[in-house]
């Protein structure tokens, strides 16, 4: 099931009941006179509605076509020449290279460059290589490979709606009674059938700060 969060902010709290049917009464009442700690509170009862948002699977594989190549060293030559150079250098099958290649694109200011493969499977040759040598102006150096990421989001839809069983209070006053106190109280007038309630499912009461409530959809 799909798990939608709610944020419930300071001095409010959120009921679900059994029934449907108490939650609505108790809306349509709108005013509600709780005793707190012996004072007569007066709360709002509003209907509990989710933030309008986004829901949506992400699937991450590695690319099979796809390399990230840094460390690469900053040399005294035109960046075209680099460009070719690390196209000849992972081309090479003989060094464990990935064979023909579709396009470098080379950023000189981070040293990194972004090399894709004609074959598919192709950057699996590179899985485990923390170093791969390669050769310019004389020099021999370690450049870093690591794998690149395909991501793809599936089943992306939005989502909004008002829970039928639930309703919001807002406007709870601060007590002196610690918040699991105050959480009780306030189960137990909106149990009773001669206040409008009934049985509860679940309560949550929020006296500081602010809280994130899952709802599965």
């Amino acid at each position: 099931a799909t798990k939608i969060p709610f944020r419930l902010n300071q001095n409010q709290a959120l009921l679900t009941f059994e029934d449907e049917e108490v939650a609505q009464r108790l809306t349509k009442m709108s005013k509600h006179s709780v005793n707190l700690d012996n004072i007569k509170a007066n709360v709002a009862v509003k209907p509990f509605e989710l933030e309008m948002g986004f829901q949506f699977e992400l699937h991450v594989t590695v690319s099979g076509k796809r390399i990230i190549v840094s460390e690469i060293p900053e040399l005294p030559i035109p960046k075209d020449w680099m460009r070719d150079k690390l196209e000849l250098s992972f081309y090479k099958t003989v060094q464990g290279g990935g064979g023909e290649i579709e396009n470098v694109t080379y950023i000189k200011e981070s040293g990194t460059a972004f090399i894709t493969f004609l074959r598919p499977g192709a950057s699996n040759n590179f899985l485990g290589c923390t170093k791969y040598p390669f050769h310019a102006e004389g020099r021999y150096f370690g450049l870093s490979v690591s794998p690149d990421f395909d991501f793809h989001f599936r089943n992306f839809q939005p989502y909004c709606g008002v829970s039928k069983k639930t309703i919001l209070l807002k406007g709870i006053p601060e007590v002196e009674e610690d918040e699991e106190s105050v959480q009780d109280m306030i189960e137990i007038h909106f149990q009773k059938p001669s206040n409008g309630g009934g049985e509860i499912e679940k309560i949550k009461y929020v006296s500081q700060g602010t809280a994130f409530v899952c709802f599965e959809e």
